[in-house]
């Protein structure tokens, strides 16, 4: 690998690591790839062959084809994938050139592992240790995501990519099927009308992430107007409708689906992992009943979100056209809930140093008045009821 600037290893941690740890064999990599492994990456020279003494656990591995320097030399999209490797593990991958992409499928191959595993010795030059002075960050990103919650989440294809595979709806393969459609020979008269036009697309199937439906209705049936006023200012029905349907064991497991969105858009590219993001915290911060009762998922929150925090600018998060900050206006709400009544007194003194925190670091107003936000409720007619 080139550029790679590693910090000196405790030897004990070293010898550990070259004992226990696990292997990737990545053969044929074209020189030029960027390829990384949690949370650093590379170019890959031309004596590259995998990655060794990497500790046991969860893993992320994403790379990017690289065109020759003759053919412009630009950089493909990401394509990254979750790992669970054991200790001594050794798995074992090909360079598809048609696909440009890894095939795992010899780590299936018992007798062709244990080849590769007897030879070790000769690959050992051509494999780069793991980056170990990064370990303390990956834990700290991903340690509520389990292997069942990564697989859970992950496209059945095993392959999370920073674009999007997608096909059209409708396969128009006979050219009746296409002369029904809207003509494109004419200027459209409006933006709508454009849109119109375009084909609909939907994912390739199986390679879309299996993230959790954040309900679209924020109220029970039969709501008064001013109960769906109020499950909009307190969305703890979305989110415990959430919760139970897809954690209702193991409710903490939302932490680790708000880690693994992050990841996913901060070391693969994947902007639907940021939006999944986004609107998981939405939902989070502004549901107080439900932090008046689940205690230990909101002091997780802040945990994770310490961690997340750290690796992005600070302006990141800034609307570019209307210059509103969608987390300070998220965590806003989130600290006023916090400090209200009937609030756990730990939980409260932790949301009030998280807050000091961030208003330090990032020079964050979270004193703006909000009242001019607020909702208003509005009354319906006699007789007029909201489903």
């Amino acid at each position: 690998m080139a550029n790679s600037n590693s910090v000196d290893m405790d030897p004990d941690v070293a010898r550990r690591l070259f004992e226990e740890g696990a292997t990737l064999v990545l053969l044929g990599v074209p020189q030029g790839t960027e390829l990384g492994i949690d949370c650093k990456s590379w170019q890959v020279g031309p004596r590259f062959k995998g990655v060794k003494m990497i500790p046991p656990g969860l893993h992320f591995l994403f790379y990017s084809s690289v065109n020759s320097p003759s053919c412009g030399g630009e950089i493909g999209p990401k394509t990254g994938l979750f790992l669970n490797l054991k200790p001594r593990d050794i798995l074992l991958a090909n360079w598809d050139p048609k696909e440009e992409d890894l095939d795992f499928s010899a780590s299936q191959n018992e007798e062709e592992v244990s080849r590769v595993r007897a030879n070790l010795k000769e690959l050992d030059p051509f494999l780069g240790p793991y980056p170990y002075e990064v370990m303390r960050k990956w834990v700290s990103l991903t340690d509520r995501v389990s292997e069942e919650l990564a697989n859970n989440l992950q496209p059945l294809s095993g392959r999370i990519c920073a674009f999007s595979d997608v096909i059209p709806e409708v396969q128009l393969t006979h050219t009746k099927d296409r002369a029904e459609q809207p003509r494109n020979d004419t200027a459209c008269q409006s933006m709508k009308e454009g849109l119109d036009r375009l084909p609909k697309m939907k994912h390739r199937e199986g390679t879309e992430l299996r993230f959790s439906v954040i309900p679209k209705k924020k109220y029970p049936s039969g709501a008064t107007p001013a109960e769906i006023t109020q499950c909009s200012l307190d969305q703890s029905y979305a989110l415990e409708t959430l919760l139970q349907k897809n954690y209702g064991v193991h409710p903490l497991n939302l932490l680790g689906e708000l880690q693994f969105a992050f990841v996913c858009f901060l070391l693969g590219n994947v902007y639907e992992g940021f939006e999944h993001w986004k609107s998981l915290l939405a939902l989070l911060c502004r549901s107080e009943e439900s932090m008046q009762k689940r205690k230990e998922l909101y002091l997780g929150l802040i945990a994770v979100l310490y961690h997340q925090l750290g690796e992005i600018p600070p302006d990141f998060f800034v609307d570019i056209v209307s210059q509103s900050n969608f987390l300070t206006s998220t965590l806003q709400d989130f600290f006023q809930f916090a400090s209200g009544p009937g609030m756990d007194g730990t939980l409260r003194k932790r949301a009030e140093k998280f807050k000091a925190h961030l208003t330090k670091k990032f020079r964050w107003d979270f004193e703006a008045d909000i009242d001019d936000c607020a909702p208003v409720v509005v009354e319906l007619p006699e007789g007029v009821t909201v489903d």
